[in-house]
């Protein structure tokens, strides 16, 4: 398999067609907080990434999840900055301190630790969404009022402010 560094984290992923975390999946969190991973997403991590994960509140409703060797060269990227910088510290106590650490079981779960399930209400259906170099889980219902009232604007919208951007 071919690698490449991104330009904008740095990060060593497969080439840019085999990269990527994308789609929407719907799963069911089991009463011991397990859930399956889609299998497109298992392939990826286990041609490159592994099997060891990071989960964090994304302060949005929902969990990031990231393959830890993409969480682990965000966070040097973070502790790069200025020790003093108030960002670098914000980020630290707002995202990087509340990450933990899962291990993708045999069966292709993650268990998702009771306080995040409890803060993320996690209890049945949850929506994996794929992120490019990471995915995240919702709550279906919260992630439909997440999108209707925080991302709202028509998809044309934003691809123009997005040209504007060079995209």
């Amino acid at each position: 398999m071919k690698w490449y560094r991104s330009a904008i984290w740095g990060a060593l992923f497969p080439t840019p067609r085999e990269r990527v975390f994308r789609g929407h999946f719907r799963h069911t969190v089991d009463p011991k907080g397990r859930l399956s991973i889609p299998a497109r997403f298992r392939e990826l991590l286990a041609d490159g990434f592994g099997d060891k994960l990071v989960i964090v509140p994304n302060g949005r409703g929902g969990l990031d999840v990231h393959p830890e060797r993409n969480f682990n060269e965000l966070s040097d990227r973070i502790g790069r900055l200025p020790r003093l910088d108030p960002f670098r510290r914000a980020f630290q106590y707002q995202y990087l301190s509340k990450a933990q650490d899962v291990i993708l079981d045999p069966q292709g779960r993650i268990q998702i630790p009771l306080d995040l399930r409890q803060s993320e209400s996690l209890t049945k259906e949850a929506l994996i969404i794929g992120m490019q170099e990471r995915f995240e889980v919702w709550n279906s219902e919260r992630f439909q009022h997440y999108e209707r009232d925080k991302i709202g604007a028509p998809i044309e919208d934003i691809e123009a402010k997005l040209a504007d951007k060079g995209v």
